[in-house]
């Protein structure tokens, strides 16, 4: 008999034909539907639901109530806050299914989604982006971009580790871990310094 290397709650439904990496947890609830891939070391909370295509990396953490619908891809070490919200079709009607247009949205690596916040589809999310609670993202946000509102627009910048910046002749250094980084206006990111 073979012996899963994941651990999932009695409640929760996992595929068979899903793919759920060593040490996963999977709580209270959720389901994980055939042809789902989940990497190594992730969490997923109570009440989730992960799509036959959805794609999950290594050390991702989804909160309660979250549906990771087709189309998305959550990418290694992305935090998704309690309740946030993705899409996949851009002008859904019951009556007329558009499977077949399901756009992709990408969260890239180390980026956070704040609770309740609406991912609506066909977007990228850079790595290490931090998008506020409530929040409605309707475009790509940036690395390292800090963004909330309804629609969600660019209020900063954020540290790997995820405090915000505040820089000063286009230059700041972290208050939590130090890290250094140089404001490039013209292209509209920041990149670490390295020292």
């Amino acid at each position: 008999m073979k012996t899963k290397k994941y651990h999932s709650h009695a409640s929760a439904i996992v595929g068979k034909g899903a793919t759920v990496g060593t040490g996963t947890r999977i709580w209270h609830f959720s389901h994980v539907m055939d042809g789902a891939r989940v990497g190594k070391d992730c969490n997923i909370g109570q009440n989730v639901f992960l799509a036959k295509t959805a794609r999950i990396g290594n050390r991702v953490k989804i909160q309660n109530n979250v549906s990771v619908y087709d189309g998305v891809v959550l990418h290694d070490d992305v935090f998704c806050g309690p309740s946030c919200v993705f899409t996949n079709i851009s002008t859904p009607r019951s009556a007329f299914p558009r499977k077949g247009e399901y756009l992709e949205t990408h969260v890239m690596p180390n980026a956070t989604i704040g609770a309740n916040a609406t991912i609506v589809c066909g977007v990228t999310i850079g790595s290490y982006a931090l998008v506020g609670a409530g929040s409605v993202v309707t475009r790509d946000v940036g690395e390292h971009e800090l963004v909330y509102g309804v629609p969600a627009r660019r209020h900063g910048w954020v540290c790997a580790c995820g405090e915000k910046l505040a820089f000063s002749a286009k230059m700041a250094r972290c208050g939590r871990c130090r890290r250094g980084y140089w404001l490039d206006q013209k292209k509209k990111r920041i990149n670490a310094l390295h020292d």
